[in-house]
C-alpha cells in the first residue's frame, strides 16, 4: 500500500472544503488524481492549481453525482478512468450512543426515523477515501465537537470498501 500521507492531505481538504457549507448536505463524491495527472489532462489550470507537489493528490467534485435511494447501489454504478489515483465520499449520518443499540427498530426506515428523533442523537461528518492500491483512510467531526477532527485508517469499513469496488475492473 501507498503512504497515506498524500491521501490524508486531501481528505482534509476536502473535509475544510465541505465544511464551508455547514450541516445537513448530500453525500459528495471526490475523484482523487495526482496534480501531475490533472495538470497534463488540463493544461489550462497551471497556475490556478497548487504545483509544489506534483505527486500530491488533488480532489476533483464530481456534481453530478446523486446517491438516491441506496448507497451502496449507487457506488456499485461507478467506474473511474486510469487517470483517477482514488476517490472520496464525504456525508452525514446520525448515530445514537451504544447503549441505544438494542432499541433501534430492525427496519431501515424506522431505524432511521427512531435514530433521528432521539434527544441523544449526534450527527457526525465522515470524509472515507481510497485508493486504487487499497490504502484507505476517513475523517470524521461530529457536530457537537466542531474543533475534534478524529482519523483512522478503517474509520468506516464498509464505505471504504463500497468506495475501493468502484475501481474493480469492467471485465470482472
Amino acid at each position: 500500500m501507498a503512504d497515506q500521507n498524500p491521501l490524508i492531505a486531501c481528505l482534509m481538504d476536502i473535509e475544510r472544503h465541505v465544511s464551508t457549507a455547514g450541516w445537513d448536505q448530500p453525500a459528495r463524491l471526490f475523484a482523487l488524481v495526482t496534480t501531475a495527472t490533472l495538470l497534463e489532462v488540463e493544461p489550462q489550470l497551471v497556475g490556478r492549481v497548487p504545483e509544489a507537489s506534483l505527486d500530491a493528490l488533488t480532489a476533483i467534485e464530481q456534481d453530478e453525482f446523486h446517491v438516491g435511494d441506496d448507497l451502496e447501489e449507487r457506488l456499485e454504478s461507478i467506474f473511474w478512468p486510469d487517470t483517477v489515483e482514488g476517490c472520496a465520499l464525504a456525508l452525514e449520518r446520525a448515530f445514537l450512543p451504544a447503549r441505544y443499540e438494542a432499541d433501534v427498530p430492525e427496519d431501515p426506515a424506522e431505524a432511521a426515523e427512531f435514530v433521528a428523533k432521539h434527544p441523544e442523537r449526534s450527527d457526525v461528518r465522515v470524509v472515507v477515501g481510497v485508493l486504487r492500491d487499497g490504502t484507505r483512510h476517513g475523517l470524521a467531526r461530529v457536530v457537537s465537537e466542531p474543533d475534534e477532527l478524529l482519523g483512522a485508517e478503517n474509520l468506516v469499513p464498509g464505505l471504504g470498501e463500497a468506495l475501493l469496488n468502484t475501481f474493480r475492473s469492467v471485465v470482472e
